[in-house]
């Protein structure tokens, strides 16, 4: 059997020491427990990214649960795909963008019912994995407090794990938060002229 190269003995030394590392790494991290996660910047994936993961979930047979903050007046992808899955429960709460609805008593109550479920699936222990999709929106607009919003998804059962989307984030989210996630915007279609299309923005 030939010796390996130079090359390929480097190779295998950098493997050894990276690999002592990552288990190094991995012995460290013995703590089994829910993480809250937080996908936010102006990028485009945020979503994507968060049903991505409760696809994942649902693979190793975890009961979740989704809430829509926003997107209210256009069935999405998501829903139409994920709304008959027996271990989902989907929720789409709110009319629309506000640029669209005009109307700040309807948007506020309407973040209200929806924190309200929230708080409900965060209580409910059954419940493996949830997904609010868009909720920093209602903290930045002043529609939901984000101290309520942060001690319920503190206090939710250990096991559970929460992601959050969004652009910008609370600081009493990011506080709490285990994983955050951010996505910057180098390039969009849609500022090429393209228009928004099924399959792709909803």
């Amino acid at each position: 059997m030939s010796q390996p190269s130079d090359e390929s003995a480097r190779h295998q030394r950098r493997m050894a020491r990276k690999k002592q590392v990552v288990d190094e790494r991995i012995a460290a991290a013995s703590e089994e427990r829910g993480v809250l996660i937080l996908m936010k910047g102006n990028g485009k994936g945020k979503s994507s990214s968060g049903f991505g993961t409760m696809a994942r979930a649902l693979g190793h047979g975890q009961r979740c649960g989704v809430i829509q903050f926003i997107k209210g007046r256009r069935e999405t992808g998501e829903y139409r795909f994920f709304r008959e899955h027996e271990q989902v429960d989907f929720h789409v709460m709110g009319h629309g963008f506000s640029w669209e609805t005009r109307d700040l008593e309807q948007d506020r109550a309407a973040a209200g019912q929806a924190w309200q479920l929230a708080e409900q699936l965060l209580s409910d222990a059954r419940y493996d994995f949830l997904l609010f999709d868009e909720l920093s929106y209602m903290l930045k607009y002043g529609h939901l407090e984000a101290e309520r919003v942060a001690y319920a998804i503190a206090e939710r059962p250990r096991h559970q794990n929460v992601i959050v989307t969004g652009r910008t984030m609370a600081r009493e989210l990011q506080a709490i938060a285990d994983t955050i996630s951010v996505i910057h915007d180098e390039q969009h279609a849609f500022r090429l002229g393209v228009k928004a299309q099924a399959g792709i923005e909803y």
